[in-house]
């Protein structure tokens, strides 16, 4: 389960991933069985570099990074560059820093034929919930909020292309202590059903190994 911390702010900390790299990875042993790929697991599970391995590494792929840089974080930035580090040399990173602009950047890769890789959901979703003020209760924010997430999830559908997303999975664990955990635990959990739902290809990693749910 994800690690969620209330700030003063009442909005839980950016959640961290720590870089597992690619040869602490199982090979998947079969291609996949559409276009659309969703990649879900704990902290410390595997779920980027498995997602990664399921790209060509020697031809072009788009990355769309939506963990939001923080210059006042040493260890984000630290864990931001290993992530960095493992992509490959041909593969072009696009970093994700509004919640509305996921939605859009999809859409406008469906005419490039590259694959696409988004990771993860997760942070995607913490940024989200920042732009609007989810977090105070804002009915306002929290409709924009959930209009995004209508927007991200028809825009997975549409998608024709090679597309792998990854989110955390949060449901695990025990119920958080806090409004905010919850309402992210709830509301990430809801996302991750609903985009299940429109991939073609569903796996959940648990130690590293990838185990296949569709």
């Amino acid at each position: 389960m994800t690690s969620l911390t209330d700030r003063p702010s009442g909005r839980p900390g950016n959640i961290r991933y720590r870089a597992v790299t690619r040869d602490a990875m199982t090979t998947p042993p079969n291609p996949t069985t559409g276009p659309r790929t969703l990649v879900l697991g704990g902290a410390r599970s595997g779920k980027s570099a498995h997602a990664e391995g399921l790209l060509p590494a020697d031809g072009p792929a788009v990355y769309l990074a939506t963990g939001r840089r923080d210059p006042a974080d040493e260890d984000w930035t630290t864990r931001i560059a290993a992530h960095e580090r493992r992509r490959p040399g041909r593969w072009r990173t696009v970093e994700v820093t509004i919640g509305a602009d996921l939605p859009r950047q999809l859409a406008e890769l469906r005419s490039t034929g590259d694959p696409v890789l988004v990771d993860d959901l997760a942070t995607w979703l913490t940024g989200l919930f920042d732009d609007h003020d989810v977090w105070t209760s804002s009915t306002t924010g929290a409709a924009a909020a959930r209009a995004q997430q209508d927007a991200l999830v028809a825009a997975v559908a549409r998608h024709d292309g090679r597309l792998v997303l990854v989110s955390a999975e949060v449901g695990l664990g025990v119920v958080p202590s806090t409004r905010s955990g919850r309402l992210f635990r709830d509301e990430l959990g809801a996302l991750n059903a609903r985009l299940a739902e429109a991939c073609d290809e569903v796996c959940l990693l648990v130690a590293g190994l990838p185990l296949r749910l569709r």
